[in-house]
């Protein structure tokens, strides 16, 4: 095939910056056609490759799916061009340590299943250039000479199970039946694919790698089984020596977050939990290569480390959140740190770097993840994939402290509504993040599930809280939750309310909530316990029952860890005093209820248990449950995800709006654009 470069000048060739004619609100129609940069890597000459996507856009035409992507090489701000047709999937995007070659892997249309392909820098047709017979690459890093390259591959054809399918015995034995993936070395040859390639035993079942500069050793995450409960509760990394086979393993007690290489390959960088009940990856270690020990460098204080790079001089750059802010952190090779560059306006979530070549990908209150350029203390903008955004009329975007009911201090991010609060306030929407063990920045919060600057554009306020159990505020924040579900996680949201309204910007009887997973929990929570409080609520793939979610969830000792820390049974009216169906007694508030049919995280049953509670308890409450066929814990579809927004925020106007709890349900199917029948 031949190589097809396309400049984009509407997304990259104009200016950053533009000057609205004539500003508008923003729409669902808008947020379903959002464009960001996702994985960045970095070549030797600086310049800097990266996806740019989004979900397809079913609104002028593409077919329904999940995420589509383009590779694009950017060497200057305003200047990228597009190495692959739209369309074409690259993923694990990566130079070759010679620069000449950007490697990436991709199932093509000949294909049976995805491969290693490299397209050259200075021009040409790209190409296939390592595979694995009868399974898909999983993952892959270039061999420090340039002509090895590394897979991580599935478990391979299963022929006995492929004979008794045909058959009809189909059936599963539940968790019992993984099969762990493998590790292959392929020798390249002018390109050209190895004929060949050499499986690496591996220790467990893994989920990440890397290899070394020299050549010498391999890292290698690896947990006892795939079950995402192991991912959270055991998962390790293991120095593999190449030449004898030798593991040392580096102990850590608790979650694993990022792992690199230092460029002597004397030392990792780790982000880890710092015990085996800390909620969240985020404190940032050093390890020694050479004995598995390791010490952390930021523990105890009010951050979180979300990404680390090492520098070609040994330095090491760390994106580090502070609450809603956030800032890149230049320690040097012994976890000195020398130097720190706030991130004024920007929400950083990624850094990569070659040699002493910084990027960033960072989103703003007026723009999701674009790339960045650091220079000695300031960031410089390279890309600009929405340029249609300087036609929207923002809501005003800040953060915001308030004093939770026991004095504790709590932050969050607040979207006010477009033009400001009017006097008496604005209807106010609570977004609640899920986790809790998550964060909110104040960067780009509008999505599919978050109202955000749609809601903004509609007349309301938007307060999205880091309550207590998030991160970014240090481990002992996070764990303020734990033994002790709803309190004082949710009374910091009623708290947040109350605050708002005091100031001046929320209107306390039109006040909503919404939020997946346990911002799910939260909004069920809301809608029930805390019905006074709630004019409306959108509960997205949330709990309901504390007890029914322990043997329905695939993360029972994540909850059990981090959580609960203890089990059901240890106190079974404790377990169902937290669980919003004990509480329908309270259900005032209309409840949008919606979830994917195939969700294993948090089982499509505790949708069902509240809306058929409610439906049978309080007739008169507005109730509705929306599932989602083929979706999990979020809906990856495009179809899905419009789907999704326009049913939350027609709930909000319908009920929270007015505060008018009484009004009749909205229709049951919600009116699409005839652009998508076309």
């Amino acid at each position: 095939m031949t190589l097809i470069r396309l400049t984009t000048a509407a997304a990259l060739g104009a200016m950053i910056t533009a000057t609205p004619a004539l500003a508008r609100p923003m729409t669902p129609e808008d947020v379903a056609v959002l464009q960001s940069v996702g994985q960045v890597a970095v070549g030797l000459n600086g310049e800097v490759a990266y996806s740019l996507g989004g979900a397809p856009d079913i609104l002028g035409g593409e077919d329904n799916g999940a995420y589509v992507g383009q590779l694009m090489v950017a060497t200057a701000p305003g200047e990228a061009k597009a190495y692959l047709p739209y369309g074409m999937s690259a993923g694990n995007i990566a130079f070759s340590p010679d620069g000449k070659w950007l490697g990436f892997t991709h199932k093509g249309d000949d294909d049976s299943e995805t491969g290693v392909y490299a397209v050259p820098l200075d021009g040409g047709s790209y190409r296939k250039i390592a595979a694995v017979e009868g399974t898909n690459v999983r993952d892959f890093v270039w061999g420090p000479d340039g002509n090895t390259v590394y897979m991580l591959v599935g478990a391979g054809e299963d022929t006995q199970r492929d004979k008794e399918s045909k058959k009809g015995f189909t059936s599963i034995v539940y968790e019992e039946e993984a099969r762990a993936p493998r590790l292959f070395r392929a020798t390249l040859d002018d390109a050209e694919l190895d004929a060949e390639p050499a499986q690496i035993a591996l220790p467990g079942f893994v989920n990440d790698f890397d290899v070394s500069n020299d050549g010498r050793f391999m890292i290698v995450g690896t947990q006892p089984t795939p079950q995402v409960d192991d991912t959270y509760v055991k998962q390790r990394i293991n120095i593999v020596d190449l030449a004898t086979g030798g593991v040392t393993v580096v102990e850590t007690p608790g979650k694993i977050g990022d792992v690199e290489i230092s460029p002597d390959g004397k030392t990792l960088s780790l982000i880890a939990g710092v015990d085996m009940n800390d909620p969240a990856a985020t404190t940032l270690h050093l390890v020694d290569v050479a004995t598995g020990d390791y010490r952390a460098l930021n523990a105890g204080a009010a951050e979180a480390a979300v990404d680390v790079e090492f520098l070609g001089n040994g330095d090491m750059a760390a994106v580090i959140h502070k609450g809603v802010s956030s800032a890149l952190r230049i320690y040097g090779p012994t976890g000195t740190m020398k130097r720190e560059v706030a991130a004024e306006g920007l929400a950083l979530s990624a850094v990569e770097a070659q040699g002493s070549t910084i990027v960033v990908r960072a989103s703003s209150p007026t723009h999701p993840s674009e790339l960045f350029s650091l220079t000695r203390s300031s960031f410089t903008r390279w890309t600009n994939s929405n340029d249609w955004l300087g036609e929207i009329d923002f809501g005003a975007q800040r953060a915001y402290t308030y004093t939770a009911r026991d004095g504790q201090q709590v932050e969050g991010v607040l979207v006010e509504p477009v033009g400001g609060a009017p006097a008496g306030g604005a209807p106010l929407i609570l977004d609640v993040h899920g986790g809790p063990e998550a964060h909110e920045s104040n960067g780009w919060v509008t999505n599919y599930g978050g109202p955000g600057q749609v809601a903004a554009g509609k007349g309301y306020a938007v307060f999205l809280p880091n309550y207590r159990g998030s991160t970014g505020y240090g481990t002992a924040f996070s764990k303020q939750h734990q033994g002790n579900y709803t309190d004082p996680e949710f009374t910091d949201l009623v708290d947040a309310k109350r605050a708002l309204v005091a100031d001046g910007i929320a209107d306390g009887d039109r006040t909503g909530i919404t939020g997946g997973s346990y911002g799910g929990y939260a909004s069920a929570w809301g809608a029930t316990h805390d019905s006074a409080e709630y004019a409306a609520s959108v509960m997205f793939v949330g709990i309901s029952n504390q007890i029914s979610k322990f043997g329905t969830t695939d993360i029972p000792y994540e909850m059990y860890n981090v959580h609960s820390r203890a089990w059901p049974w240890d106190d079974w009216q404790k377990m169902l005093e937290v669980s919003p169906i004990y509480h329908v007694d309270k259900a005032r508030t209309p409840i949008l209820i919606m979830h994917g049919e195939e969700d294993t995280r948090v089982s499509p049953s505790q949708s069902y248990e509240l809306y058929r509670s409610i439906k049978v308890r309080q007739p008169d409450t507005p109730v509705r449950l929306v599932l989602f066929p083929g979706e999990g814990h979020g809906n990856r579809l495009a179809a899905a995800k419009y789907d999704y927004n326009l049913r939350m925020m027609r709930w909000f106007d319908t009920y929270l709006m007015t505060g008018d709890r009484d009004a009749p349900l909205p229709a049951s199917r919600v009116e699409l654009p005839e652009s998508i029948f076309e």
